[in-house]
């Protein structure tokens, strides 16, 4: 029995004893696991503190891009897509564009008669007029330099009918400006201030943006000069009625107050995409809805801009046609093949170059120039494309037929008038 005991015991201390090959074999688990443990504690380290290193080491291909942000830390990278933002990135972005984005302060006098004051004594009746009373209305609003001798874009709206314009550069000297040339369609000013030498906005691809794409706002919101708002783009082609029926705004929640308009919309190469004009707070829901800006496309003011220059109007391409998306409820109940595909000629304007060339009420048109579309914004796109006095060949199916019929676009100002 004792010695059962003992034989037990010493199965037991054997079993409980540590030995050498497991030793070796948990010992170099350990280290591998410290080693590991601190070494990411040193990358961790490492990018707290910034990423200087990774700007460093990729210079040469980051100076390939036109960035003024030195913290841009994908190699190579073009436009928003792929980059980075660095710690100073939106930073360095502001302080660039602060040097052409300037404050607009607008004066107008308005002159008004106040309401006719009326005594009475007994039965008679006396009626006291007042004197004209002039009050001035003050606006204020942003711009941005686009030619170095004193060329500044700005929004229509922002300078009105002004009796007077004042310009205030980042350096704070103030300028007289002249304002030469409107687009009100689209919501666009040119203003002239005689100064030369002056920092000039970079223009870039609004054509090239997508939505969630970086989107930096600079303006004077309540008049605090140079205030700068981060966001994105919320979406592509949306149209307000009142400043473009045409569907081309930019919108984003980049924070666009009064103020804002008539400065720049930035992606994150620092380059202007959009020209910020509006700010929706209901959208006609009746309820308060934020973060919903508008801005109108490069692509846009750069064609009003070279327009305005030259001749300091800008001329509107138009042939005069209403035109109504095929749906495949109005497919069917045209007794049209579902697969079609065009835009149906809803309404023909008397007069209209549409109407003079042929176009009739109820025509499929299905391409223009030999390309097909499917859309009303492949069409207008199609026809802003053109220049006035140029032609432009849609490819329209009438009672089975398809027919070419070549109209010769026309100037939206000159038949608005008639």
């Amino acid at each position: 029995m004792e010695t059962n005991k003992k034989q037990s015991a010493i199965k037991r201390n054997r079993q409980g004893k540590i030995q050498p090959t497991s030793a070796a074999i948990g010992l170099a688990v350990g280290i591998a696991l410290a080693t590991a443990f601190f070494a990411g504690r040193q990358s961790i380290n490492s990018a707290d503190i910034g990423q200087s290193t990774a700007s460093q080491s990729d210079s040469n291909l980051v100076t390939s891009v036109r960035h003024p942000a030195a913290n841009l830390t994908t190699p190579g990278a073009q436009g928003a897509r792929g980059a980075a933002i660095g710690a100073s990135t939106i930073a360095d972005i502001a302080q660039e564009a602060g040097a052409w984005v300037v404050n607009i302060d607008t004066t107008k006098v308005i002159s008004f008669a106040p309401q006719p004051e009326i005594f009475a004594y007994g039965d008679q009746q006396f009626v006291v007029q007042q004197p004209a009373q002039v009050a001035q209305q003050r606006g204020i609003g942003s711009g941005l330099i686009i030619r170095a001798d004193g060329y500044i874009l700005t929004n229509n709206h922002v300078v009105g009918r002004a009796d007077q314009i004042k310009v205030t550069l980042s350096d704070k000297r103030v300028f007289e400006g002249q304002v030469i040339g409107r687009d009100q369609d689209n919501d666009l000013a040119l203003v002239k201030i005689a100064a030369k030498n002056l920092p000039v906005a970079r223009i870039g691809a609004s054509s090239k943006v997508r939505p969630g794409d970086w989107a930096i706002a600079i303006g004077s919101p309540a008049g605090l000069d140079h205030s700068v708002t981060l966001g994105i783009v919320s979406a592509l082609g949306r149209s307000l009625f009142e400043i473009s029926e045409r569907g081309q705004l930019i919108q984003t929640d980049a924070a666009i107050n009064p103020g804002n308009s008539g400065g720049p919309l930035l992606n994150i190469q620092g380059e202007v995409i959009g020209i910020n004009t509006a700010v929706s707070s209901s959208m006609g829901t009746g309820h308060q809805i934020q973060n919903i800006g508008f801005a109108i496309p490069s692509e846009v003011f750069q064609d009003t801009v070279e327009q305005l220059l030259a001749s300091g109007e800008v001329k509107r391409p138009y042939v005069g046609i209403l035109m109504q998306e095929l749906t495949p409820n109005l497919l069917q109940e045209l007794a049209l093949p579902p697969t079609l595909r065009g835009v149906r000629v809803a309404k023909v304007t008397a007069g209209s170059p549409s109407a003079e060339a042929g176009i009739e009420e109820g025509d499929i048109v299905t391409g223009a120039d030999g390309k097909e579309f499917s859309s009303v914004e492949q069409l207008r796109a199609n026809v802003r494309s053109h220049k006035v006095g140029e032609t432009v060949v849609f490819q329209v199916l009438r009672q089975g037929k398809s027919l070419p019929i070549k109209v010769i676009i026309g100037d939206l100002k000159a038949y608005r008038h008639q």
